[in-house]
């Protein structure tokens, strides 16, 4: 299934574009879908790790599965006074 993913910050920086469609296979986990967005932007590899993710608004961890209705949106931590 197909998954629009935005993307903010570095994180749209070292993509180069956003949003972007991510190809995962059916009952996918965000984590699924982290893995194959770091094999088709290797470049993201350093902020793998750290990225926060949210899917239709809602801030949501690793596990959560996806639905082919989902928007998804992944951002590196933000930090500011």
């Amino acid at each position: 299934m197909k998954i629009p993913l935005q993307l903010f910050a570095r994180a749209r920086d070292l993509a180069g574009k956003s949003p972007i469609e991510i190809e995962v296979p059916e009952n996918a986990s965000v984590a699924q879908l982290r893995q194959i967005l770091i094999a088709d932007f290797p470049q993201l590899t350093d902020l793998g790790p750290s990225l926060l993710w949210a899917v239709n608004n809602d801030y949501v961890g690793v596990e959560h599965v996806l639905k082919t209705t989902d928007e998804v949106a992944c951002f590196p931590p933000v930090s500011g006074g």
